[in-house]
C-alpha cells in the first residue's frame, strides 16, 4: 500500500482524510477500509477522523458526494460557452461521454459507491449525498433539454426520459469494464463510439 503518512495542519485533515481513504478503497477494497486504518494511514490519533466523520458510512458517503461533485464539475467544464452549433454540441456530447467513462474507469471504488447496493441499499446514504446526487442529475438533464434543442438528442420524449435512458446506456458500459466482462481497451473504444451513434439523432 501506498504511504500516505504525513505532518497535516488541522485544517486540511479533512481532505487528507479523503484522500487516503480513497487510496485505500482504490488498493484494498471498500471492506478493508476502517475508521483505525484510515487514522493510521494518514499519520493522525485513533480518534481523530471521528471528528470529521461520524463512522464509516458517513466517510463512504462523504467520498461518493466528492465524486458526484467532481462528474458535475466534468460536465459543466463543456457548458462554458452557452452557445451551441448542432456539430460543436455533438463534439461536446462525444467529449462528455469519454470523460463519463474515463472517470468511472479511473475511479471505480468511488464510483461504485456513487451508483452502488453499498450506500443506496445496504448502507445508510446521508442527506447531503442524495442533494449532491440530484444537484449532478438536474445539471445533467438540464444539459439533455439543451442537446435535444439542438437536434443531438431525441427529441420525441421528456428531457427526464431521454436523460434516464442516455446515462443508463453510460451505465451500463462503464459497468461492464468495472466489473471486467470486457477488458480490452480497443472494445471500449469501438463499443462507445457505436453507442454515441444509437444515441444521436441522424446516426
Amino acid at each position: 500500500m501506498t504511504t500516505l503518512k504525513k505532518h497535516y495542519h488541522h485544517g486540511d485533515l479533512t481532505t487528507s482524510l479523503l484522500n487516503a481513504a480513497a487510496l485505500i478503497i482504490k488498493e484494498q477494497g471498500v471492506e478493508s477500509l476502517s475508521m483505525r486504518k484510515l487514522a493510521d494511514t494518514v499519520g493522525v490519533s485513533r480518534t481523530a477522523p471521528y471528528h470529521h466523520f461520524k463512522d464509516k458510512n458517513a466517510l463512504l458517503c462523504a467520498l461518493a458526494e466528492a465524486g458526484f461533485y467532481e462528474q458535475e464539475q466534468r460536465l459543466l467544464s463543456l457548458l462554458k460557452n452557452s452557445q451551441w452549433s448542432t456539430q460543436t454540441a455533438r463534439n461536446a456530447f462525444n467529449e462528455y461521454v469519454s470523460s463519463y467513462l474515463e472517470y468511472a474507469l479511473e475511479h471505480s471504488e468511488t464510483y461504485d459507491l456513487m451508483y452502488g447496493r453499498t450506500l443506496w441499499k445496504a448502507g445508510e446514504p446521508s442527506e447531503s449525498l442524495k442533494s449532491a446526487s440530484k444537484h449532478t442529475f438536474k445539471t445533467w438533464l438540464e444539459w439533455v433539454e439543451e442537446l435535444q434543442k439542438d437536434g443531438v438528442l431525441p427529441s420525441d420524449n421528456t428531457p427526464l426520459r431521454i436523460g434516464q435512458t442516455t446515462w443508463a446506456s453510460l451505465h451500463g458500459l462503464a459497468r461492464l469494464f468495472i466489473d471486467g466482462i470486457y477488458l480490452d481497451p480497443s472494445d471500449l473504444h469501438q463499443m462507445r463510439e457505436q453507442m454515441i451513434k444509437n444515441l444521436c439523432v441522424g446516426d
